[in-house]
């Protein structure tokens, strides 16, 4: 009878537990981004599944109600490309590189101007793949990642 009860509680760990990780999270992971829209800078979080899709959310470092989403797919052999929404009516078009499954870089465009980020990396790295505005640097003051001058 032992025996039975042992075979039913695993039965019932092989059939509810990997839907009840997946729910959780387990497959997917959360990144700071760091974009330059034209020549503002807007910072924020990409979450992306294991599957290569995922969801971008940033704002404006000055104005954070100024506000951008967005979706985008991936592959390791492709990189991935997305589509990017602006609460102030600004749509941009990405393509993007993967430096590992979780961090990478792009480019695309806006109906402002360029477009270049960096998610998954610190402020330090990000920096060099980025199109900052001549004389700017990204400096963290102490609170969050800004622009200043060089």
């Amino acid at each position: 009878m032992k025996k039975f009860w042992i075979s039913v509680l695993v039965a019932g760990i092989g059939i509810t537990g990997p839907g009840t990780l997946a729910r959780a999270g387990l497959f997917s992971s959360t990144g700071a981004v760091i974009a330059m829209l034209a020549d503002e800078l807007f910072i924020g979080e990409a979450e992306g599944h294991l599957n290569g899709a995922g969801t971008l959310a940033i704002h404006a470092q000055r104005d954070p109600a100024r506000s951008c989403l967005g979706d985008f797919t991936s592959s390791a052999d492709a990189g991935g490309s997305g589509q990017l929404r602006c609460s102030d009516g600004m749509v941009a078009s990405f393509h993007f590189q993967r430096l590992s499954i979780w961090r990478g870089f792009g480019s695309g465009s806006t109906s402002r101007g360029p477009l270049s980020f960096a998610y998954g990396l610190s402020y330090l790295d990000a920096g060099q793949y980025l199109k900052l505005p001549e004389g700017k640097r990204l400096w963290h003051n102490g609170v969050e990642v800004a622009l200043a001058d060089r």
